[in-house]
Formats: structure tokens, C-alpha cells, sequence
């Protein structure tokens, strides 16, 4: 039994489609999954939190990481699925193809990275405890993990906790995620929504690593 599976009931984690992810992602999706605004709000964010000149771990990497312009970065690493994906995201120095789900310990050393970011892709996690305590590991102590998530996803691969909630509820699920893993302190939950009435919300959650 996982550690997610200890803290969460077990059926909180099942999906819609079970099938392998690596399957699921064969295919590369080359388009963003939040509008302007959302992306906006989520370069801000990151302008915000994260040192500059800093090594950075872009978790479930894609097509692009929104990294702000003119942030300076030392190395940008992604970790994600989907190799035409990742080739084509033209902030990315390197990547690794690894998934999560299937095995959450990060292909990295101990304190390898001043920050990470997950982009609206958590509530895709099967293993979140797990993977968030990998994120704390390889992280220098003081560093920050931002997980922001909007209200899309893809439905048959988002777990059921996630489809059976309100983005307020997102915001607490992703905090207890930090809180259990055991890693992360100064935890904040925030609205980072544009403000307009039409257009993708766009939440987070910001831990630092425990010095």
C-alpha cells in the first residue's frame, strides 16, 4: 500500500481510465492547456517565487512551461511523458521521460534544485504523498515547489477525489498534499484568477522545502 493510500482512502486515487499513462500519452499534445490569462498568472507566480539564476525542475512537463521572460535560469530540467512534447518546449535545457504514477522516486539527486514548478497537471497524481516527498528531496532546503492548477483537465485520467470536487476543495486537497508529505512548510493556498468574468481561474499552492 502507497503512502497516499494511508493518509487518503484508496478510491480516492482511481480514474476513470487505468490503463497505462505511458499509453494515454503516446501521442503529443502540442497546444497549452490554460488561456493567456491563466498563463500570465502563473509566469507572475513563478517571477514571485522563484530565485533567480536558480537550477529549476519542471514536473509532468509539456509543450511549454510558462517560465517568466526575462527570469534569469540556470538550467531548466523537465520530467514528463511525452518526448515530441518536451523536445519541442523551447525553455526546457534537458528532460527526462519518466512517470510518476508508476514510480514516484525522481531520477535525481539529493538537493539537486533551487525550485520547482507542476503545472496544472496534479490532479492527475495517483501518488501524490509519494511524489510531492521526491519533489522535498530534491530540493535545497528553502526552495519553493508551486503547483498551480485551472479547472480543465482531461477527465478519464484526472483522479476521482479531483473530478468529485470544487476548486476550493482543490486548494485544501493540494495543501494537505504538502503537509503530509512530510517536506514542505510556509504552505499558502492563493486565487490567482485574472480578474474577469470570462477566461481559465487559475489556483496554487507554494510550500518551501524544510530547512
Amino acid at each position: 500500500m502507497s503512502e497516499s493510500s494511508r493518509v487518503f482512502p484508496q478510491h480516492y486515487f482511481r480514474r476513470y481510465d487505468e490503463s497505462d499513462d505511458s499509453q494515454f500519452y503516446v501521442y503529443p499534445r502540442l497546444t497549452v492547456h490554460i488561456d493567456e490569462g491563466a498563463i500570465a498568472a502563473t509566469s507572475q507566480l513563478m517571477r514571485e517565487e522563484l530565485p533567480p539564476n536558480g537550477v529549476f525542475l519542471d514536473l509532468m512537463s509539456s509543450y511549454r512551461s510558462h517560465f517568466p521572460p526575462g527570469l534569469p535560469v540556470q538550467r531548466l530540467v523537465g520530467l514528463g511523458l511525452n518526448d515530441d512534447e518536451m523536445r519541442n518546449n523551447p525553455q526546457l535545457d534537458e528532460f527526462v521521460i519518466h512517470d510518476v504514477n508508476r514510480e514516484p522516486r525522481l531520477p535525481f539527486e539529493d538537493g539537486s534544485f533551487d525550485g520547482a514548478v507542476c503545472t496544472v497537471s496534479v490532479q492527475y497524481m495517483t501518488r501524490p504523498l509519494e511524489t510531492f516527498a521526491e519533489v522535498g528531496r530534491v530540493l535545497r532546503p528553502g526552495a519553493p515547489f508551486i503547483v498551480t492548477f485551472s479547472n480543465r483537465c482531461f477527465p478519464s485520467k484526472a483522479v476521482s477525489i479531483w473530478t468529485a470536487t470544487s476548486d476550493e476543495q482543490h486548494l485544501q486537497l493540494v495543501q494537505l498534499y504538502f503537509t503530509h508529505s512530510g517536506c514542505f512548510t510556509d504552505i499558502k493556498a492563493m486565487d490567482r484568477s485574472p480578474k474577469r468574468w470570462l477566461g481559465d481561474p487559475l489556483f496554487a499552492v507554494v510550500g518551501r522545502r524544510v530547512v
